[in-house]
């Protein structure tokens, strides 16, 4: 027998035989420990609640994961509602305790149960731990369901999408593939899945050949802006160069005129910018990047 099933045994052991707590000690232990830090009313308290861990812990079982780690991690979950729980609400330590410690192993299964994350939001969460219940519950009830229907039904229970309820029931059916396993095509040579993969990012010399004609535009057009007036500058800088353009309305009552008189300026503005790039660019002045 290994160590960790001698450990585990024990610990059941000793739940078992903790004495149950009535509302007045559960009370008072908890009192104890948020005002005073009292360590041996805290070891009290969590361990006649110890069963009620290992009872939330045999619920998820069948992901597959150490019954063991599912305990320890539970008792995590335990140690934080211990931590957090306001005796004055008047609530049993132990109804307030399940949520977290359901919680804590539920985070701990997602994880580690698969190197692919289950779910991140609360209905991705709610259908990660429930696709398996609902999909028996349904097909034994109804044996006649294509698979998109079950899906939509599954989807309709949960507040999910069918497309969700599909991609979740593959990755509980699969296990994972290493990217590094080998594949062997019809020639006979072979390969790693990983060099089938393709990535949409931009290739390295794009990402280099972007970063400088951004940077040499960036000079052109400060070279060429030097031939507008203050007022030209500043019309072209609110109207054009930020996130959200100036209206002409708010321009011109900044400025003191009308908005069409904004609307004369920029475009005289953008008509000398024009030029003076097409000058810059006869004299050579402008060089494209190199491809």
């Amino acid at each position: 027998m290994s160590a960790s099933t001698t450990e585990r045994r024990e610990l059941v052991r000793k739940a078992m035989k903790a004495p149950y707590l009535t509302r007045e000690e559960e009370h008072d232990l908890a009192v104890r420990w948020r005002d005073n830090r009292d360590e041996k009313a805290l070891e009290k308290l969590s361990l006649s609640h110890t069963r009620l861990v290992i009872s939330v812990a045999s619920k998820f079982r069948n992901f597959g994961l150490p019954l063991g780690d599912l305990i320890q991690e539970g008792h995590v979950g335990l140690l934080e509602a211990a931590a957090r729980f306001e005796p004055e609400r008047e609530v049993r330590f132990s109804t307030y305790a399940t949520w977290w410690i359901r919680a804590s192993i539920q985070d701990y299964i997602l994880r580690n149960w698969s190197i692919v994350r289950g779910g991140t939001s609360s209905s991705q969460k709610a259908l990660f731990f429930n696709l398996r219940r609902l999909r028996a519950k349904l097909s034994g009830n109804q044996q006649n369901l294509t698979d998109s229907e079950l899906h939509q039904k599954i989807a309709d229970a949960i507040g999910v999408k069918p497309a969700d309820v599909a991609t979740m029931n593959a990755r509980l059916s699969g296990p994972d593939t290493s990217l590094n396993a080998p594949v062997t095509d019809s020639e006979g040579s072979s390969s790693d899945r990983q060099d089938f993969l393709v990535s949409d990012a931009p290739q390295p010399d794009d990402i280099v050949s972007e970063s400088i004609d951004t940077e040499r535009r960036r000079k052109w057009l400060a070279s060429a802006m030097t031939v507008l007036t203050d007022r030209e500058l500043k019309i072209v800088r609110e109207r054009r160069l930020t996130e959200e353009g100036a209206t002409l309305e708010s321009l011109g009552q900044k400025l003191g005129i009308s908005k069409e008189r904004v609307r004369q300026i920029e475009s005289r503005a953008m008509e000398k910018l024009k030029t003076a790039l097409t000058d810059a660019n006869r004299s050579g002045s402008l060089v494209p990047a190199a491809v």
